[in-house]
């Protein structure tokens, strides 16, 4: 999801992999957090994801009924959006009023941008100044079930998530002023290369970790669950409990690098989609948006 060519180089032959799994138990138990949880997910099912217009993000959108989910990729990328710099789409996420939300970056500057469409259809533009220490990337957006406001992540290990005025819902925003982050939480774990997080309660949310290394939870590409001490309410910061829920799949025909993507949950069906997408050629042809089911 990041553009950093960079922060794509994996190293995860085949038996770097025997060697994770096999002593993932020990490294879990040496973790300030255990590796995996009560909190089970099981895998129901999965479908192909377009590696143009569905590799980085997914939501489900509420408003107006029947509406279908959405996805973000370098293809969905307008040329007029593009062409001002804004060249990466992270994971997107939607109000439930409607309100559609997609994080952008560009490679170099002292900014970020979030795009929004409103119910109606009508698209404005959102612009944060980066705060002192702030990363540049802008990965993802997950809005609160209150709506008010929106958290954001940060590339690379991390002991924060942003909190933000959810733009164009929030009367407090406006896309000719400087979008402000307003308070973080402060998490209790490292958490590394989260590429998504939606939430699935008012203080609880889910989130995919494209974490290459596995030695903050004994597992690689965990899929994250983070307890928040309180809803956010932008004036005061908030902590988050974290923890690992299980090993994402990480399957295909070649051999090579994964990548976790986006994360979507859809309180209508209680269904969890992530995205992973395959190493070398079988981007092409056999990632996948995997689904899940709470049991």
């Amino acid at each position: 999801m990041p553009a950093s060519p960079s922060a794509r180089q994996r190293c995860h032959a085949a038996l770097t992999g025997l060697v994770v799994l096999a002593t993932a138990a020990v490294v879990s138990l040496a973790a300030p957090a255990p590796a995996h949880a009560a909190d089970t997910w099981t895998e129901t099912g999965s479908d192909r994801a377009d590696p143009l217009t569905e590799s980085q993000g997914l939501t489900s959108v509420e408003v107006p009924a029947s509406s279908p989910n959405r996805y973000t990729g370098i293809g969905t990328i307008p040329i007029g959006v593009s062409s001002r710099g804004w060249n990466h789409v992270g994971d997107p996420d939607a109000s439930y009023d409607g309100h559609y939300i997609e994080p952008y970056q560009r490679d170099s500057g002292n900014s970020k941008m979030f795009r929004v469409q409103a119910p109606g259809g009508g698209w404005s533009e959102y612009v944060h100044t980066l705060s002192p220490g702030e990363a540049l990337n802008n990965s993802w957006a997950a809005v609160s079930p209150d709506g008010q406001w929106m958290l954001s992540g940060e590339w690379g290990t991390m002991n924060r998530l942003l909190v933000f005025p959810t733009p164009g819902v929030n009367p407090a925003t406006s896309p000719s002023a400087n979008l402000p982050q307003v308070s973080a939480v402060g998490l209790d774990h490292a958490v590394r290369d989260v590429q998504g997080c939606d939430f699935s309660g008012p203080t609880t949310l889910l989130c995919s970790s494209d974490d290459p290394d596995g030695s903050l939870f004994g597992i690689t590409k965990p899929l994250l669950r983070i307890d928040l001490s309180a809803a956010p309410n932008g004036t005061a910061d908030v902590t988050g409990h974290v923890t690992a829920l299980r090993q994402l799949p990480l399957r295909s025909s070649c051999s090579g690098s994964f990548e976790a993507e986006g994360v979507d949950y859809d309180r209508r069906t209680g269904i969890l989609r992530v995205i992973v997408v395959s190493p070398g050629f079988c981007v092409l042809t056999d990632s996948k948006t995997y689904k899940f089911t709470r049991g």
